[in-house]
């Protein structure tokens, strides 16, 4: 089957036929429909299907011997934030089908494993915590902590995954897994302007975290209470967003208050309580972190004008990355020099690379726009991603 016969399976699942946005959430009908999807088309070339204790699908392409360790990783994810685009994660996923099947119409017949990986909650869309799957594997999140996250609607990471037939109390890193694995190259789309050629390797992921604000104040009457007896914590919440683009522009950063919810939410009641989520990313760790210092300060300088208490949490941080620069420059030879290039967004390769040697192959993206439905790529780019995986693949598996 080819990419573009795949591409138009996926392409339906989960998207919002007025906005042309997906929803994907990890463990929710769409995603499923995409893991099943997954496992099908596994299956269809003879691939060994495992799911590992936290969640994350592989599919195996072993060679004639057997064999099981030194193997090459590739893939990406299949969650999607809300309202994104279609290319996020499954271009990886589709595009390391297609390299297989691309190497195989080769005669290859790879001396080492390659497998295709799909990692649970990589967005954190629904429990918050970004690469959820990838930094359970790698150790990067506790057990503990992982159990306890709560979605939307209140329920725990745990209970999902004892709904879906994994135990919750096995969660955590599996060394056994990651010790079969040499690297991990995983193909993604570009996602800003800074790729102009069809294909490029990354150098490295700034760093970027998620903090959680929670604002306390008190519940009443919008027409009865007079402003004088107000606590209002959507005043110190308004002037935190303001705040946060202020000390962004002060320290070279970017700062982004994208996800917000008010109880109890009527039109005509003072909010009782107002939680806000700041994303931050910048070139080094320092102006990060001094960022989100200046948005801590400048809220509790607000919520205590305002009579209201405020709590600041770091849900996740991940420091920069860089791409270990062997595998990357074989990754660039193999393709005859490539562009290479940093990327603000974080990816499961980049908490991989914590364990083991990974890379990362971009496909342009000519909007510049991702995290939306204008997320897009050219065909032709998308196949020129497919064949430069093929190559890295076929080198990389070859001894």
């Amino acid at each position: 089957m080819s990419f573009e016969e795949m591409w138009d399976e996926l392409l339906p699942v989960g998207r919002d036929s007025a906005s042309g946005g997906y929803r994907r959430f990890a463990f929710t009908a769409p995603e499923l429909e995409c893991r099943a999807w997954f496992a099908e088309h596994a299956h269809r070339r003879g691939l060994d299907v495992e799911r590992d204790a936290n969640g994350n699908l592989f599919a195996w392409w072993l060679p004639p011997d057997g064999r099981r360790d030194g193997a090459v990783l590739t893939g990406s994810h299949l969650d999607s934030v809300p309202g994104g685009g279609a290319f996020d994660g499954p271009l990886g996923i589709v595009s390391a089908f297609a390299a297989i099947d691309a190497l195989r119409e080769r005669g290859a017949v790879p001396a080492r494993p390659i497998g295709v990986a799909a990692f649970v909650e990589e967005e954190g869309a629904r429990f918050g915590v970004a690469c959820l799957g990838s930094r359970l594997l790698a150790g990067a999140i506790t057990p503990e902590r992982a159990r306890a996250l709560r979605d939307g609607d209140g329920r725990t990471f745990a209970a999902v995954l004892a709904e879906h037939g994994l135990d919750p109390d096995r969660i955590g890193p599996d060394d056994d897994l990651l010790a079969r694995v040499s690297c991990l190259v995983e193909l993604h789309i570009e996602q800003g302007r800074a790729l102009t050629a069809p294909i490029g390797a990354a150098s490295a992921i700034i760093p970027h975290g998620r903090w959680r604000i929670d604002f306390a104040g008190e519940g009443n009457h919008a027409g009865t209470t007079a402003l004088a007896d107000r606590r209002d914590p959507m005043l110190p919440f308004a002037r935190t967003v303001l705040a946060a683009r202020s000390a962004a522009e002060r320290h070279g950063t970017v700062a982004t208050v994208g996800k917000v919810a008010v109880e109890p939410g009527g039109v005509n009641a003072i909010p009782s309580a107002v939680t806000a989520w700041l994303d931050g990313r910048g070139p080094v760790d320092d102006a990060v972190r001094r960022t989100v210092a200046d948005v801590e300060a400048a809220a509790r300088a607000a919520a205590s004008a305002h009579g209201v208490t405020v709590e600041l949490a770091e849900e996740s941080y991940t420091p920069t990355v860089r791409f270990g620069t062997e595998l990357r420059d074989r990754v660039v030879r193999v393709l005859g020099g490539v562009p290479v290039l940093p990327t603000g967004a974080g990816h499961d390769a980049g908490i991989l690379a914590a364990c083991l040697p990974a890379a990362m192959l971009f496909v342009r993206n000519p909007t510049g726009v991702s995290h939306a439905p204008a997320e897009h790529a050219d065909t032709a780019d998308c196949l020129s991603g497919v064949a430069a995986l093929a190559d890295v693949l076929a080198d990389l598996a070859a001894a």
